[in-house]
C-alpha cells in the first residue's frame, strides 16, 4: 500500500538531495569560510588543543568534551562505513577527494552553527544547558513559526525515524555477516538504549563520552593494520583518488561521466556523513559548559575533520588497498559488507565478530545522540514530563521495531524531515552569521590580549578576576543585537584563573 507513495517520495528526495541540498550546504560552507576568514585553517591548532583539555570546567554540567562526544556519536556512524563504500561504488575512488574538499568547507559551517547554539542556549532545570537551531531561529531571527517547525521535524526524525533506520541497518549488517536474526539485534539495541536514555541527557553524555572515542580508536587501529599489510598499494590509492576525482582516467579511456559521478557521490556522502549544516549537532554543542561560545564552535568544527578526513578516509584506505572493490561488477547492495570483507580478507575470518561489534556500537551511539537531539527540541517545545517519558518509550520501542521491518517508506519520510530541518537551519545560520563573526572577533581580541599580557581581567559579580582564556561577556562583544537572558553571567567560572 505504501509502494506508490514511497516511489514518489524517493524520486523527490533523490532530486532534492542531489541538486538542491548539495548546492545549499556547499554554498553555505564557502560563504562562511570567507566570512570567518578561513577560521578552520587559522585556528586548527586550537581545535586540537581544546579537544585535548575539554574534559574540565563543566561546573557540574556537561563538559565540552562530553558535548563533542555526543555530536560525534551521530557523526561517526554506520554511514562512515557503508556510506563511504557506496560512494566508492557509485563514484569511484575520486569520490573521496570531493568528500575531503566538502569537509574543509563544512568545518566553517559546523563552527558557525555550534557557536550560535552556544550564544543562544538556555539554562535547564537540571543544571545543564539546552539549545540548537530552534533556539537561535527563535531568539535570533524572532521567528516562532520557523523555530517550531524545526523542532517538530527534529522530534519526529530523532525519536521515530532515526532509531528505526539505525537499528534496521545494524540488523541488516549483522544478519548478512554473522547470521544474527533481526529480532535478536533489535532486542539488544532496545534494552541497551533503555538503560542509557532513562538516565537522561547526562546518562547519554556519560555513555557517548566512552563509546564514541573507543569505537573510533578501535576502528582506526584495525584500519591501520589493514593498510600496513597492504602498504604497497598506498601510492596507487592516492593516484587513483586524484585521477578519478577529475575524470582523468575516464577521459584517457574515452569514456564519460567519471567526473560527475565522483563529484556528486563524494559531495553527497561527505555532507551527510559529517552533518555540517544539517542542524543536528548544534543540539549537542549547546549543552556544553564553556567560557566562550567560540570554544565549542572550534571543537565541533574539529568533529567534521575527524569524521571525514580521518574515519571516512580510513574506510577508503581499507577498501581500496585491500583490492576487494571491483568497480566493473560492484553494485550498491555490496556497500553493506564491502568494508567487513576487506578487513576479514586481510586479517582473517576471526575479525568478523569484532567488526560486527564495532558496527553495532557505531549505530547504537547514533541512537543515543539522536535522543539527546530530540530531547533538546522537546525542551524547546515546553513538552510536559509525561511527553518526555513517552519520547523515551518511543525511541526504545522504535529501536526494536526498526530491526524487524522493511523501512523504505520510513527512510523516505526521514529524508523529507531532514531536508526541512536543513533548510530552516541554513536560513538561521546565514541570517545570523553576523553574530558568529562578532563572537569570533571578540574571542580573537581576547586571545591577543592574553598573548600580550598573560591574562585578561573579567568582572565576577563586582570582583575583578584574572583569567587565561577568553570569557564571553555579551555587553562587551559588539554583537549585532541584544542577547536576552543572563545565561552567560557565570561564564567566568568556566575559565582558567591566572
Amino acid at each position: 500500500m505504501m509502494g506508490p507513495a514511497t516511489g514518489v517520495l524517493s524520486a523527490v528526495n533523490d532530486w532534492l538531495y542531489t541538486w538542491v541540498m548539495i548546492a545549499m550546504l556547499v554554498g553555505t560552507g564557502i560563504f562562511l569560510t570567507f566570512r570567518t576568514r578561513g577560521l578552520q585553517i587559522r585556528h586548527f591548532g586550537e581545535m586540537v588543543r581544546y579537544v585535548g583539555k575539554s574534559r574540565q570546567g563543566s561546573q557540574g554540567g556537561i563538559s565540552s568534551f562530553q558535548a563533542f562526544a555526543m555530536g560525534m556519536a551521530t557523526r561517526i556512524g554506520i554511514g562512515n562505513i557503508t556510506g563511504v563504500a557506496l560512494a566508492l561504488i557509485l563514484g569511484g575512488p575520486g569520490a573521496l577527494f570531493w568528500m575531503w574538499l566538502v569537509a574543509i568547507f563544512g568545518m566553517a559551517t559546523a563552527f558557525a552553527e555550534a557557536t550560535l547554539a552556544q550564544i543562544f542556549k538556555s539554562a535547564h532545570h537540571d543544571g545543564t544547558f539546552r539549545g540548537g537551531p530552534a533556539n537561535y531561529v527563535l531568539r535570533g531571527l524572532r521567528s516562532r513559526p520557523l523555530a517550531v517547525s524545526f523542532a517538530v521535524a527534529m522530534v519526529f526524525s530523532m525519536f521515530v525515524a532515526m532509531p528505526m533506520v539505525q537499528s534496521n541497518t545494524i540488523a541488516g549488517v549483522l544478519n548478512a555477516s554473522q547470521g544474527v536474526p533481526g529480532w535478536v539485534t533489535g532486542l539488544v539495541v532496545a534494552v541497551l538504549t533503555a538503560l542509557v536514555v532513562f538516565g537522561g541527557v547526562r546518562g547519554v553524555a556519560r555513555a557517548t563520552e566512552i563509546i564514541s572515542p573507543a569505537m573510533a580508536i578501535a576502528y582506526l587501529v584495525v584500519a591501520f593494520i589493514v593498510v600496513a599489510v597492504n602498504i604497497g598499494h598506498v601510492p596507487a590509492f592516492f593516484s587513483d583518488v586524484f585521477y578519478s576525482a577529475f575524470g582523468l582516467r575516464e577521459a584517457l579511456a574515452g569514456t564519460a561521466g567519471g567526473l560527475l559521478a565522483a563529484l556528486i557521490n563524494g559531495l553527497r556522502r561527505g555532507l551527510f556523513s559529517n552533518e555540517a549544516g544539517m542542524g543536528t549537532n548544534p543540539n549537542a554543542a549547546a549543552t556544553a559548559t564553556v567560557a566562550h561560545p567560540v570554544q565549542q564552535g572550534l571543537i565541533q568544527s574539529f568533529g567534521v575533520f575527524v569524521d571525514t578526513m580521518v574515519i571516512c578516509t580510513a574506510t577508503g584506505f581499507v577498501i581500496m588497498t585491500s583490492g576487494v572493490l571491483d568497480l566493473a561488477k560492484a553494485t550498491p547492495d555490496d556497500a553493506g559488507h564491502l568494508t567487513t570483507t576487506a578487513i576479514t580478507q586481510t586479517m582473517g575470518g576471526w575479525m568478523g565478530w569484532p567488526v560486527a561489534i564495532m558496527i553495532f556500537f557505531f549505530g547504537f551511539s547514533s541512537i543515543l545522540g539522536a535522543y539527546a537531539y530530540g530531547e533538546a527540541n522537546l525542551v524547546f517545545l515546553r513538552a510536559s514530563r509525561p511527553v518526555h517519558m513517552a519520547a523515551k518509550v518511543a525511541i526504545v520501542t522504535f529501536s526494536f521495531v526498526g530491526a524487524i521491518l522493511a523501512l523504505t517508506f520510513v527512510w523516505a519520510l526521514m529524508d523529507v524531515a531532514m531536508f526541512v530541518v536543513t533548510v530552516l537551519n541554513l536560513v538561521g545560520v546565514i541570517s545570523l552569521s553576523g553574530w558568529v563573526v562578532a563572537a569570533l572577533r571578540d574571542y580573537e581580541r581576547q586571545k591577543s590580549d592574553i598573548v600580550r599580557d598573560g591574562f585578561i581581567e573579567v568582572d565576577d559579580a563586582g570582583t575583578p578576576r584574572r583569567v587565561t582564556e577568553p570569557v564571553f561577556v555579551p555587553a562587551r562583544a559588539d554583537l549585532p543585537g541584544a542577547l536576552d537572558g543572563d545565561v552567560w553571567a557565570g561564564a567566568v567560572n568556566s575559565a582558567r584563573r591566572a
